[in-house]
This record gives C-alpha cells, sequence and structure tokens, in this order.
C-alpha cells in the first residue's frame, strides 16, 4: 500500500545540485546567430568596452545625463564654427525628438546664422507599398524635425526650406545624390537598433541581402523593417510606449551604408533604456555592433572600419548578467 499513513508527511521536495547545461540553437528569425560570437559577445565586461584594434573606432563611456548634452553641444559647436567661417556644414540627423528644441534655442540665444546650414534626416516610415509617409503625417520624422527644430530657430537665423530635407516620394533616388554634390555629409549621427540595424539599414530585409563588398555601395532605398524593430518602435513615445506593434508601418524609407561612409566623420550613440529604467535591448546590441564582425547581418558594424566617436551611456555599458529575481 502506498498510500501515506494518517498524519505522514509528503516527501521534502529537494532542488537540484548544481544547475545543469541546456543546448539550444538561436530562433531562425535572428539576423546573427553564430554562438561562438555571440557568447564572446556576452561577455565583454564594462572595463573591456572602449578597447578596440582601430584606433579611429573611440569609444567612451559617460554618465547617462551626459549624453544628450553631448550630442546637443556637438550640434551646436559644428552649426557655430561653420557659420563663423562663412562655410556651409552638412549634417545627416537621427530620428528627432523634443530635445530638438534645446539645439535651436543655444542658436536663437548665440545668434547664430543658420541660411548655410543643410540637414537630411537619415530615414523616414513607409506603407507596404512603398509610399513614404508625407511631412504632414504628424508621426513623422520630417514632420517631427521641422516642428522641434526648424520651427523653433529664429526666422531671421533659418536656412531656407529647401536646405531641411527628409526622404520623400519625390527625392529618394535623388537623395544620396543630393547629399553627394554637397560634398558629401560632413557628420552623421546614428545610434543602433535592436537588430543592428543603422539607419532603418535592416539586417535582414531583403532589399539589403547582397555581399559586403555591394552592400557598401548601397545608396537611399525603401526597405523592410524587420519585425525586431517594429516590436522596438512600438515602445516608442509616438506609438503609446504600448508594444502596439500594429501601429508601427511596415517599410521604411533609408540612406544607404554608402552615405555613411562617405561621410567625413561620424558620432554613434549608445543610450537606449526603457522609460529611464535599467531595462535595455541597447546593453547586448551595443557589444554586437562595436565588437562583433563587420557584416551586412549586424550594419552598425561597418562603422567600426570608419572614423567614428561612439558614445556609450553608464547605464548601457553594464555587465551582461542574468537576473532570475527581477522577472521583466
Amino acid at each position: 500500500n502506498l498510500k501515506p499513513g494518517p498524519g505522514s508527511k509528503p516527501p521534502p521536495q529537494t532542488m537540484p545540485s548544481r544547475p545543469t547545461p541546456f543546448a539550444f540553437s538561436p530562433a531562425e528569425c535572428i539576423p546573427f546567430r553564430d554562438q561562438r560570437v555571440l557568447e564572446r559577445l556576452r561577455r565583454i565586461r564594462k572595463e573591456q568596452l572602449t578597447r578596440h584594434p582601430n584606433p579611429d573606432f573611440r569609444i567612451r563611456i559617460v554618465p547617462d545625463a551626459e549624453i544628450e548634452f553631448l550630442w546637443l553641444t556637438d550640434m551646436f559647436h559644428r552649426i557655430k564654427t561653420a557659420a563663423d567661417a562663412a562655410q556651409p556644414i552638412v549634417m545627416i540627423v537621427p530620428n528627432p525628438w523634443p530635445a530638438y528644441r534645446r539645439l535651436a534655442y543655444l542658436l536663437n540665444t548665440f545668434r547664430v546664422d543658420c541660411r548655410r546650414l543643410h540637414t537630411f534626416n537619415m530615414d523616414e516610415y513607409a506603407n507596404e507599398r512603398g509610399e513614404i509617409a508625407p511631412e504632414t503625417w504628424d508621426l513623422g520624422f520630417l514632420h517631427a524635425f521641422k516642428k522641434y527644430f526648424y520651427a523653433e530657430l529664429d526666422r531671421k537665423l533659418r536656412p531656407p526650406a529647401r536646405q531641411i530635407q527628409g526622404p520623400t516620394n519625390r527625392n529618394l533616388r535623388d537623395n544620396g545624390k543630393m547629399i553627394s554634390d554637397l560634398g558629401g555629409a560632413d557628420i552623421c549621427y546614428s545610434g543602433p537598433g535592436w537588430t543592428g540595424h543603422l539607419a532603418f539599414i535592416e539586417p535582414d530585409a531583403p532589399e539589403f541581402a547582397l555581399s559586403l563588398d555591394a552592400w557598401r555601395q548601397c545608396g537611399p532605398r525603401i526597405c523592410t523593417l524587420s519585425p525586431f524593430t517594429i516590436a522596438q518602435n512600438s515602445l516608442h513615445g509616438s506609438f503609446g510606449l504600448s508594444g502596439d506593434l500594429a501601429a508601427v508601418p511596415p517599410k521604411a524609407a533609408t540612406i544607404g551604408p554608402a552615405q555613411v561612409i562617405e561621410a567625413r566623420h561620424r558620432i554613434d550613440i549608445h543610450a537606449i533604456t526603457l522609460a529611464g529604467s535599467m531595462t535595455s535591448w541597447h546593453r547586448f546590441t551595443t557589444r554586437l555592433v562595436l565588437h562583433g564582425p563587420v557584416t551586412p547581418r549586424i550594419p552598425e558594424s561597418i562603422l567600426q572600419t570608419l572614423r567614428t566617436d561612439v558614445w556609450v551611456s553608464e547605464s548601457i555599458a553594464q555587465d551582461i548578467e542574468p537576473r532570475p529575481d527581477r522577472g521583466y
């Protein structure tokens, strides 16, 4: 009779004496899947993050609160220096957000003549038919850039409106030439997406499925957004911070690797956390793009071969360690 007698206690539950390994391969949908490389990247400690064999690829860890200050100060310095020298300046600029108002405030305060400033938004959303979002769409990047930057500039200091460009249905084919005709960009500001994308140059987009040499020469085009990018952007304030996947357009117009490579200098910023918490997909992606192999499967990795200043926030530089006590 195996039934416990009256008053008997169930046998105590025991935990395994030590953890056991469990082998698996990354999901097929993940763009970069070399497990040996991935494991090496996970082990990169904060103090190792700034070391790189290319001396022109300069990685710096800065306090979280200083990232925005450094970025806006750099933009202000470049615009004012060019204005003082009566020289044009060409900038490839990233996803606009309200901080651009602070740049406009500085330029207004110091009466900086911006009439020789040329800006090119690096990307813009598009629909499933490849139609680029118009400037009038209130969630679009060009709309936001003009709202938060251009409209905030004193009218006497503004450049002509034709010098504030983003990808459109009319100019996409000539967008790269427009930058080249100005002598190329003086500076390209960027930051990696969850997939390691550069602008919206996705590692798993069929429009960029090329050899490294051919990929490096790619210009602007419409591309299919990665499901990971759609998930990432569904957490953005523009789409309600709520994971609404269907709110994010499925495609985008983007500059190509050629425009980034052609730029005279690049600044890459790694500082995204979820609403200021320690949770961030950037922490691993940073290690992937800064210390992984140079390949179209990791688009931002091309920066490793170029003169680039990289600013990594303290939060993103933290070591990657399991935290099962935290959950989400």
